[in-house]
């Protein structure tokens, strides 16, 4: 058994390949998830009174708003891709983003906390 790494798409992924019987070729056993794990969620230490939640289940594509900026209703605070599709998730409320639960590249549900703010 051999272990390999590949990178496909800038996503690197870790391969074992097992040798068949004294043969050249070679078939793939198993592929395990990608090696890259994304950045650490930034958050400003304090979670904030309202919660800004997943509406549907994708990958964090951007952070729209670090913690403390100050967000009007409807600003983008997350930027998520949802069916190949750019959906932002935006502040229900006017107010200051108190922290980001996620980072851009982790994969989410629906219902899952994205971040919290504070209203004005």
């Amino acid at each position: 058994m051999k272990n390999y790494t590949i990178t496909v798409n800038g996503k690197a992924y870790d391969v074992s390949v097992e040798e068949k019987g004294g043969s050249a070729a070679a078939a793939p056993v198993a592929a395990s998830a990608p090696a890259a794990a994304p950045a650490a969620p930034v958050s400003s230490g304090a979670a904030g009174s309202v919660k800004i939640e997943a509406g549907a289940a994708g990958k964090v594509f951007k952070i729209a708003a670090a913690a403390g900026t100050h967000v009007n209703a409807g600003d983008p605070v997350v930027v998520l891709e949802v069916m190949k599709m750019e959906t932002p998730v935006v502040a229900p409320k006017a107010g200051t983003v108190a922290s980001i639960e996620v980072a851009e590249g982790a994969s989410v549900e629906a219902g899952d906390l994205l971040a919290t703010m504070n209203e004005d």
